[in-house]
């Protein structure tokens, strides 16, 4: 028995069109190809679909099932199944080929004629299907809601359009937001709320899901929508309110100081402990401030009347420590708009609940980010300090209002 190779002298070599020959006494026995890409290419199921070519007119190649390439004189190849429904002859168009694969539209087909067995029309199916799909993009979560802020807005306080920019913007967005609205479930609100209390605390989630509720409540009836985010309901215990802690006497100041210094957490939150002593604003006025408001040359900072309880512009005097440490933020802030970016995303503020935790891992379990502001009051007021140029400094009363 002898075995030979043999490559066609008609065409360039080829690995893949090699073949062995199979010879017994010099007698030719078999010819077997080397690999798939010889003989057995030449009979891919699709094949001939492939090699279909444009004619005068339009024709069809069937396959199977009622299946069939339809072929127009551009050789354009399309997949087409004709049906009868209602003793009416239908076509469903499946797609074009070779975009849609044999196989494929083999198990189109398969689908379609389930279909017509239950009396439903493939055609109206497959256009309801893409209708639904076009309704989803245009009505996703944040889609609506936006519409839903779009219309409240206008008649609400800017504390109240601060806040719910923050818990749509930070909270809610990046977690459902690109999701339909339709298919946005009770599980997908509670995992939702239970990641806003870790992240930002109990009382922000709480607030973000009754914003949620509400967004969903206003929604047309035409959209045919449950209420997951009151579905869920409050399966989280939420305070009835921050706890403002207690003044720090002024002997613990120096024990607090130490213990900032000693923080092991990030130097941000440092030094946002230290510039609420220095400054005695709101913690959210703080942590949320952007670098457009401080002007360190001239050692002031100018909180914008949006981000106010009172919503109105307010002037904060910085002393040299106060400069000193924003200078030093500057240095950390890794080009971000925010004095204290967060710790995932420079492009978001630093979470005002961090240094409440922060406060209480360093010891002081009833001093909050408040207690500067009561602490402030209290001593200056020890101190003999005008009580009118206390109360403006801690953004109480309108400068036009204060004695001279």
């Amino acid at each position: 028995m002898n075995m030979r190779f043999r490559a066609s002298r008609r065409v360039p070599f080829n690995p893949s069109r090699l073949t062995v020959s199979l010879t017994v006494s010099g007698r030719r026995m078999a010819q077997i190809p080397s690999s798939e890409g010889g003989m057995a290419k030449k009979n891919a199921p699709d094949l001939r679909f492939r090699k279909a070519k444009a004619k005068d007119k339009p024709y069809k190649i069937a396959d199977r099932d009622g299946l069939y390439l339809f072929v127009t004189p551009h050789e354009a190849k399309s997949w087409r199944f004709d049906y009868r429904l209602a003793s009416v002859r239908r076509t469903l168009t499946i797609g074009r080929f070779p975009e849609v694969g044999l196989t494929a539209a083999r198990d189109a087909v398969s689908a379609a004629r389930a279909l017509v067995a239950q009396g439903i029309s493939p055609s109206r199916a497959k256009q309801e299907k893409k209708a639904a799909a076009e309704l989803d993009r245009k009505n996703t979560l944040k889609a609506r809601a936006e519409d839903w802020y779009a219309a409240k807005a206008p008649t609400r306080s800017k504390s109240w359009r601060r806040n719910a920019r923050r818990w749509l913007d930070g909270d809610i967005y990046p977690t459902i937001g690109d999701k339909p609205i339709r298919n946005v479930t009770a599980g997908d609100i509670e995992d939702l709320v239970k990641a806003t209390a870790k992240k930002r605390g109990a009382k922000t989630a709480f607030y973000a899901r009754l914003l949620l509720a509400d967004v969903f409540r206003k929604q047309p009836r035409s959209l045919n929508l449950g209420n997951p985010a009151r579905d869920v309901g409050n399966f989280l215990e939420i305070p009835k309110g921050e706890p403002m802690g207690k003044p720090l006497p002024m002997r613990q100041i120096p024990e607090l100081l130490k213990a900032v210094s000693s923080y092991t957490g990030r130097e941000q939150t440092k030094y946002a402990i230290r510039l609420l002593l220095h400054t005695f604003t709101r913690k959210h006025e703080l942590v949320e401030a952007p670098w457009a408001e401080f002007d360190l040359d001239r050692a002031e900072w100018t909180i914008a009347s949006e981000r106010m309880k009172m919503e109105r512009p307010h002037i904060v005097p910085l002393s040299r420590q106060a400069v000193k440490c924003l200078r030093e933020l500057l240095k950390l802030a890794n080009g971000s708009d925010y004095v204290f970016p967060s710790a995932n995303d420079t492009m978001s503020p630093m979470s005002g609940s961090t240094l409440n935790h922060a406060l209480v891992d360093m010891g002081f379990q009833h001093f909050t980010p408040h207690s500067a502001r009561s602490t402030a009051s209290t001593e200056l007021n020890k101190q003999g300090w005008a009580a009118e140029a206390i109360e403006l400094q801690l953004a109480h009363i309108e400068r036009n209002k204060t004695r001279a």
